[in-house]
C-alpha cells in the first residue's frame, strides 16, 4: 500500500484490535478514500451500487467494487484484494461480502452508524445473526481529527480555489443580472484555478479541477432562507446577496466551510447593525480558538456577542471540515472536545430576521500552535458593490 494509506489502514487495525472489534466494514465514499485512495464513483445514493472497504484487525484489507470500476479501483489503490460484482448476478455484492464475513473468525464488526446505508445494515442483521455491530465511526473519526502537514497544504490550496469562486462571483454582480449567473461565474472560476493548481503539481491522473454541486446563494429578502440555490431571479439595487461556498469549496478531495456577503449599492442602516454583529459573534469565536480551548467555549463566546445585541442564541457555530464536509468535533453546546494544533474548522456566524433578511459569514481555519491561521484568506468588513 501507498503512503499515506498503508500508514492510516495500519493505525486503525491497532485501534480495532486495542478496542476488541474483530474488523470494520466501511461504505461511506469519503471513508474509502481517505483509507484507500479509492473514490467509488458507482455510488450506493446515486447509482444503487455500494462500495465495500473491510479492514480486519488482523490480515489484509479487502475492497468490493462494482465490476466496472475494477480497472480503475485497482489503478487508484494499493489494496491487493479486490473484488467485483455485476448487477443481478450471483447475488451482487452480498456474496462476496458474505464470503469475506465468512473467511474471518469475527465476532464484533465495526460500522459506522451514522453513514451506513440502511439496505446494508439490514443485509447484515439478516443474513449474519451471529455478528454484533457496534459503532465503530467515532474510533476511525477520531483518526481524522488532527490533520497532518500535508492534507493541510491540500486545504491551503482548497482556500485558493474558494477565494477565486468568491472574486469571480462578485465580479459580476450588478443590478439585472440572474443568481444563477452569479453561481456560474463562481463555478468557472474554482475550475480554472484548481485546474492551474493541478497543472503545477505533481500529475494526479483522478485529481478533476471540476467544481460541481449546486451552490447556495441568495438575494433581496430571500437571504433570510439560510439554504435556498440560485434561481432565475435577477437582482435589484440595494439587494444585499449571500455566497456559501460550503458545498463547492473542494480540492483533491478535501473540502471547506466559506461565506461571504455583499450589498448592492446601498445598505439599510439595520442591515448594517446586523451583519456588524455576526461579523462580531464571528470574531469572538475565531479569538477564543486556541490549543486546549473546549469547543463548546467557542460557540459559547459568540452566542454572548448574539445575547448582547439583543438575539437568541444561535445554531452551531462551527464544525470539523476535511475529507467529509462534516466531521468531529463540532462548535456546539455539548462538544467537550479539546482544540488540538491541525485541527481544522468551518466557523460561522449567522443572523436572521424572519421574511426580511439575513446576515452571514464564515470561514475555514486550522489550529495553530498559538490561535489559528486562515485557509480562507478575503476580507469580509461590510462591502458595498
Amino acid at each position: 500500500m501507498d503512503a499515506p494509506y498503508d500508514a492510516r489502514l495500519s493505525e486503525l487495525q491497532l485501534r480495532l484490535k486495542d478496542s476488541g472489534i474483530d474488523g470494520a466494514l466501511f461504505t461511506d465514499p469519503d471513508s474509502l478514500y481517505w483509507l484507500t485512495g479509492y473514490w467509488g464513483y458507482a455510488s450506493l445514493v446515486s447509482c444503487g451500487r455500494p462500495n465495500f472497504l473491510w479492514v480486519p484487525a488482523v490480515g489484509e484489507p479487502a475492497i468490493i467494487t462494482p465490476s466496472m470500476e475494477l480497472e480503475m479501483c485497482r489503478t487508484m489503490t494499493s489494496v491487493a484484494s479486490i473484488e467485483g460484482w455485476v448487477d443481478g448476478i450471483d447475488g451482487e455484492w452480498m456474496t462476496p461480502l458474505s464470503r469475506i464475513l465468512k473467511a474471518h473468525p469475527i465476532r464484533r464488526i465495526g460500522v459506522e452508524a451514522a453513514r451506513i446505508p440502511g439496505l446494508v445494515g439490514d443485509f447484515l442483521r439478516r443474513a449474519h445473526p451471529e455478528l454484533a455491530l457496534v459503532d465503530v465511526g467515532p474510533l476511525a473519526g477520531a483518526m481524522r481529527v488532527v490533520k497532518t502537514p500535508e492534507e493541510i497544504a491540500v486545504m491551503r490550496q482548497a482556500g485558493q480555489v474558494a477565494v477565486a469562486m468568491v472574486e469571480a462571483a462578485r465580479g459580476v454582480i450588478r443590478v439585472g443580472v440572474p443568481e444563477y449567473q452569479v453561481s456560474l461565474a463562481a463555478v468557472v472560476a474554482g475550475t480554472e484555478k484548481a485546474a492551474k493548481i493541478l497543472d503545477t503539481g505533481a500529475p494526479d491522473p483522478f485529481a478533476s479541477p471540476m467544481i460541481h454541486n449546486l451552490q447556495i446563494l441568495q438575494s433581496g429578502h430571500d437571504t433570510c432562507m439560510v439554504h435556498r440555490r440560485p434561481t432565475v431571479r435577477r437582482i435589484l439595487y440595494g439587494d444585499p446577496i449571500y455566497l456559501c461556498f460550503c458545498g463547492i469549496a473542494t480540492f483533491r478531495g478535501y473540502w471547506l466551510g466559506f461565506d461571504r456577503e455583499f450589498f448592492l449599492g446601498t445598505v439599510t442602516s439595520e442591515r448594517a447593525r446586523l451583519y456588524e454583529v455576526t461579523i462580531n459573534a464571528q470574531a469572538a469565536a475565531l479569538n477564543a480558538i486556541r490549543p486546549g480551548a473546549i469547543a463548546e467555549d467557542v460557540h459559547f463566546a459568540a452566542n454572548e456577542v448574539y445575547l448582547r445585541a439583543g438575539f437568541p442564541p444561535t445554531y452551531r457555530t462551527g464544525r470539523g471540515t476535511g475529507a467529509s464536509i462534516l466531521e468531529a468535533p463540532e462548535l456546539k453546546a455539548g462538544d467537550k472536545t479539546k482544540l488540538q494544533p491541525g485541527m481544522t474548522f468551518a466557523v460561522d456566524g449567522g443572523l436572521t430576521v424572519a421574511g426580511e433578511f439575513g446576515a452571514r459569514v464564515g470561514d475555514s481555519i486550522v489550529v495553530t500552535a498559538d490561535g489559528f491561521e486562515y485557509l480562507t484568506p478575503y476580507p469580509k468588513d461590510l462591502t458595498v458593490i
